[in-house]
C-alpha cells in the first residue's frame, strides 16, 4: 500500500488540508495525516496540489506523433509523453481521410484500449472527428474525404469509438444522431454551417457535446444564434480550447456567466507539434505551419493547437477567476462523466482508479500516478 501526505487536495467539494491518500491500483482510503495506516509506503507531497489525472477527450497527438500516424510506436509515444502534463487517460482523435486510413487507426486505438495499466496514460478509446463533417466549416479537415452519416460503417467500431462530431445539418443526421446515442456513443456537434434551429433539433435527438465551441461552427449573431447560441442556451457540455487562441480570455470570462462549470470541459485539441519546436508538421494529410505556437495551414486556418492540459487549467483559472476545485473539475469529472466513467475516474474517492497528479501554485506537473503507478516525476 502506498499514501501521498502534506498535500493540497482538491476534492469535488474544494480544497482540503491535512488530508492523505492511500492507494493501490485504486483509491483505498482519503483520510487525516495521524491516521494513516502502518505498513504504508509514504510519499511527502511537499504541500502540492494532488488531483484526479487529468482526462483529455480531444488530442489528436504529440512529440511528433499523431493518432492517424500509420506507426504501431505513435500510441505509445503519445501516451507516455501526455503523463508529463498530468494527463492520465485521453481519447486519441482522428481526422478526415480515405475510409481504410480510418479503419486501421480504430484498429489500433482498439488494441491500444486494452493495454497494461501504469505505462502511460490510459487510452479510453476513439474520438471520431469526421468524416461526417460539413465542407463550409471544415477547419484543417480535408473535404475529399467528407461523406455522409454512415451507421452501418460505424457499427463494427462501437466499441471503440467513445465520441463522435457530426454537423446534424447533414441528411440523414438526426437518425444517425438517434443510432449512435442508443448504442452508447457520445455525439458531438462541430465542423458545422447548421443554423440555430438544426443545433437544436440535433441537440433534441441525443447530441450532447459541442466539439471545440466557436470554433468551426456558425458563430452567435443577433439574429441568427447559430450553433454557438443553440450551444450556449441548450443543457449541452461544451469543449473548450483554453490556448487564449481558439477563444480568447474575454470570451472565457463570458462563458463562465452563461454556462455552468458542469457543461464545460477542457481539452487540447493538440497536434503533433504539441511539446515541439516551431517548424512545418502535417496534420491529416495537410500541411501545418507552427510559428510562436499556433498551428495554422497555409491559409492561416488553425489546425489544431500545441496545448497542454496544465497549461489550459492555468490560462483558464487566471483568465476568469473561478474556485481553483471548480477549474479542475473541467479536466477531470467533467470528462469523466461524459464518458459515462465517474464511478472509475474523475475524482479522488475510495474505489476509483488511482490517477493522481500532483502540481504545484503554477501548474507545473510534479508527479503523475496512473493505475497506481508513479509514471512521471518532474517537470516538462
Amino acid at each position: 500500500m502506498k499514501a501521498i501526505k502534506n498535500i493540497r487536495l482538491i476534492t469535488t467539494e474544494g480544497i482540503k488540508e491535512g488530508q492523505a491518500v492511500v492507494y493501490d491500483q485504486t483509491i483505498r482510503e482519503v483520510l487525516p495525516e495521524k491516521e494513516l495506516p502502518a505498513g504504508c509506503t509514504v510519499m511527502d507531497g511537499g504541500g502540492a496540489y494532488l488531483s484526479a489525472g487529468f482526462i483529455d477527450l480531444h488530442i489528436h497527438g504529440c512529440a511528433g506523433y499523431d493518432t492517424m500516424d500509420e506507426d504501431d510506436r505513435a500510441l505509445k509515444v503519445i501516451a507516455d509523453r501526455l503523463v508529463a502534463t498530468g494527463v492520465t487517460a485521453f481519447l486519441p482523435t482522428t481526422m478526415t481521410m480515405d475510409r481504410a486510413r480510418i479503419e486501421r487507426a480504430l484498429d489500433r486505438i482498439a488494441a491500444a484500449m486494452s493495454g497494461a495499466p501504469g505505462q502511460g496514460a490510459q487510452v479510453l478509446g476513439c474520438n471520431l472527428e469526421g468524416p461526417f463533417l460539413s465542407p463550409e466549416n471544415k477547419g484543417a479537415h480535408d473535404e475529399r474525404y467528407m461523406i455522409g452519416p454512415d451507421f452501418a460503417w460505424i457499427r463494427p467500431y462501437l466499441g471503440v469509438i467513445r465520441v463522435l462530431t457530426v454537423a446534424p445539418e447533414l441528411e440523414g443526421a438526426l437518425d444517425f444522431i438517434r443510432q449512435l446515442v442508443a448504442a452508447g456513443v457520445v455525439v458531438s456537434i462541430g465542423h458545422t454551417k447548421a443554423t440555430y434551429e438544426e443545433a437544436a433539433k440535433g441537440i433534441a435527438a441525443g447530441a450532447s457535446l459541442i466539439t471545440h465551441l466557436f470554433n468551426a461552427m456558425t458563430p452567435l449573431h443577433h439574429r441568427q444564434p447559430g450553433v454557438v447560441g443553440a450551444a450556449l442556451s441548450h443543457p449541452v457540455a461544451c469543449e473548450v480550447i483554453a490556448d487564449n487562441i481558439h477563444s480568447v480570455p474575454e470570451i472565457h470570462k463570458l462563458l463562465v456567466k452563461i454556462k455552468p462549470v458542469t457543461e464545460l470541459v477542457l481539452v487540447t485539441d493538440a497536434m503533433r507539434a504539441c511539446l515541439l519546436a516551431d517548424g512545418t508538421y502535417d496534420l491529416g494529410g495537410m500541411t501545418v505551419h507552427v510559428k510562436e505556437g499556433q498551428a495554422r495551414l497555409e491559409s492561416g486556418t488553425l489546425a489544431g493547437s500545441t496545448l497542454v492540459m496544465n497549461v489550459a487549467l492555468r490560462n483558464f483559472y487566471r483568465n476568469t477567476g473561478l474556485p481553483l476545485a471548480e477549474i479542475v473539475k473541467m479536466a477531470t469529472l467533467n470528462p469523466a462523466r461524459i464518458l459515462r466513467l465517474a464511478d472509475r475516474k474523475g475524482s479522488i474517492a475510495p474505489g476509483k482508479d488511482a490517477d493522481l497528479v500532483l502540481w504545484d501554485e503554477d501548474f507545473n506537473v510534479l508527479m503523475t500516478i496512473v493505475a497506481g503507478e508513479t509514471v512521471f516525476t518532474g517537470r516538462i
